[in-house]
């Protein structure tokens, strides 16, 4: 049997087709689609973590470590920076440049350039205290 689960977006519609348990299919739609922009962001959207070719399970969860603690730092100076100066929004509705892209971009360019940006890389290892 198939379900067909619906909801009204705007002045759009979403649709999801399920042959799992109707009630929770929105739900699990929006679970799987936060996943897949986890795993675009870790691969070909910012970290490429399929180009390192690692095949022992212990080295990829420490690098799947890291690249968390990375993904989280992102987001945080996405964040910060989107309260400063927002990014912009285009045509269709959506931002330009997600919050992990803003701050993925601001880190690079403070990494890049660390002699110079010393001072901003002090200020941007505070987004990783909890205090």
């Amino acid at each position: 049997m198939v379900f067909v689960v619906g909801m009204r977006i705007k002045n759009d519609y979403l649709l999801v087709i399920t042959n799992d348990t109707p009630n929770t299919a929105l739900d699990d739609y929006a679970r799987r689609r936060d996943i897949e922009t986890l795993f675009g962001c870790l691969k070909s959207r910012g970290f490429n973590f399929e180009e390192t070719h690692l095949t022992k399970p212990e080295r990829i969860s420490k690098l799947l470590g890291l690249l968390t603690l990375a993904l989280s730092w992102c987001l945080r100076i996405g964040e910060w920076r989107h309260g400063q100066k927002s990014i912009s929004i285009k045509k269709h509705g959506r931002r330009a440049k997600s919050l992990f892209r803003y701050g993925f971009d601001q880190l690079r360019t403070i990494v890049l350039n660390l002699a110079l940006k010393e001072r901003e890389f002090c200020w941007a290892t505070t987004f990783l205290s909890c205090t």
